[in-house]
């Protein structure tokens, strides 16, 4: 049996969870979430734990079975608590700022680049460098966070560019001694 899938999800203070045709509903005080269950996998509520069964030994239902489990506590988790994800800014002159549901990015370019939020993201700046997403769904929060670092990737002589909280830049040593023969 899958060890992911059959550990039970505990449901926090102010959370609910609908099941209907094969579709779950989360809500909390950070939002609401749904998303489709995989037709091998069988949900159920018990008070406030949830279990997830399977419905047969096929290798595609063991599969589905730890990867809804995951998904639905994530979404558990994203209605309660939320995720964050944070982003650095190094460079001479590279800045971001916040201006309602969008963040304006100075990245060494000849025009400043307009970054649209998506529903459900929302955008911290401190100090112009350090840029802190928030969102309930972690999987469009993880697409935003890579869509704004792949803008200006950090690169490997200097550093610069947008990079995740945390993340080493391997650093390459550039030409030391050029045309020596």
């Amino acid at each position: 049996m899958s060890r992911i899938g059959r550990l039970p999800i505990q449901l926090p203070d102010g959370v609910t969870v609908q099941v209907t045709d094969g579709t779950v509903r989360v809500e909390g005080p950070k939002g609401k979430l749904s998303r489709p269950l995989p037709g091998e996998v069988t949900l159920t509520a018990e008070g406030r734990v949830l279990t997830f069964t399977r419905r047969d030994e096929s290798r595609t239902a063991k599969a589905n079975h730890g990867l809804a489990r995951k998904l639905v506590a994530n979404m558990v988790e994203g209605v309660g608590r939320g995720f964050t994800r944070t982003l650095e800014i190094t460079g001479v002159g590279y800045r971001a700022e916040v201006r309602g549901n969008a963040i304006f990015l100075t990245l060494g370019f000849s025009h400043p680049i307009l970054f649209q939020l998506p529903p459900g993201v929302s955008a911290k700046v401190d100090r112009q460098v350090v840029v802190t997403l928030d969102g309930a769904d972690r999987e469009v929060l993880g697409e935003t966070a890579a869509a704004i670092r792949g803008l200006r990737p950090p690169e490997p002589y200097k550093g610069k560019g947008i990079k995740y909280a945390g993340e080493r830049i391997r650093r390459k040593a550039g030409k030391t001694a050029a045309g020596r023969g």
